[in-house]
């Protein structure tokens, strides 16, 4: 869930962004992922616990018994990919709106939102898939210090009571575990790079 919210809310964040450059939405959302990105996982979870558990009382300090126990360590685990999708995104669309075919469409009378959508969107989503790819292994290595500071019993927690305990062979096979859901993300990443662009299909 952390990892399509990365998705998600990170390619739109970035879009406003690129699509309204150097004005005030964009310097919001840069000064915000350069905070976020500057902040560790488990930094972030524990902010969240302190204010909205301890302080407002809305969500469980720990454990798994109901939606609400879950909402905090998705948000923790799922922001630091947020704005590295929105980094990323913003970079690529930027580079794309100054390509020569993207001048040509504005000159011809080309409206500005199907610029947007078939020329800027499109053409600049290899780089922005890439980033996609590689933040699920970020989801996967922040849930470990997520799912301890909240007491969640998930694979993070698993690692770290097999760790403490010296259980080599579960920390092995959690760890081919992870290994391959990071082979699998990679995998359907260089699919949908294909899917985009038709030079990366004819090859």
């Amino acid at each position: 869930v952390a990892a399509l919210l990365a998705i998600f809310f990170g390619i739109i964040l970035g879009s406003i962004a690129a699509l309204m450059r150097n004005q005030l939405p964009d310097r919001l959302i840069v000064f915000f992922t350069t905070l976020i990105t500057a902040m560790p996982s488990f930094v972030i979870a524990t902010v969240l616990l302190y204010l909205f558990c301890m302080k407002l009382g809305w969500f469980p300090v720990s454990g798994a018994d109901s939606w609400k126990s879950f909402v905090l360590p998705i948000i923790a685990a799922g922001i630091g990919p947020i704005t590295q999708n929105a980094r990323m995104t913003r970079s690529s669309i930027l580079e794309v709106i100054r390509q020569d075919y993207v001048r040509t469409a504005r000159a011809k009378g080309i409206a500005e939102s199907v610029i947007t959508t078939k020329h800027v969107l499109k053409n600049s989503l290899i780089p922005i898939l890439t980033m996609v790819g590689a933040g699920l292994g970020t989801c996967l290595a922040g849930s470990i210090l997520v799912e301890m500071i909240f007491n969640i019993p998930g694979m993070g927690m698993l690692i770290n009571s097999s760790i403490m305990a010296k259980d080599f062979i579960t920390v092995q096979g959690c760890v081919v575990v992870c290994a391959i859901v990071v082979a699998l993300a990679n995998m359907l990443t260089d699919l949908a790079h294909a899917a985009v662009d038709p030079r990366i299909k004819a090859q």
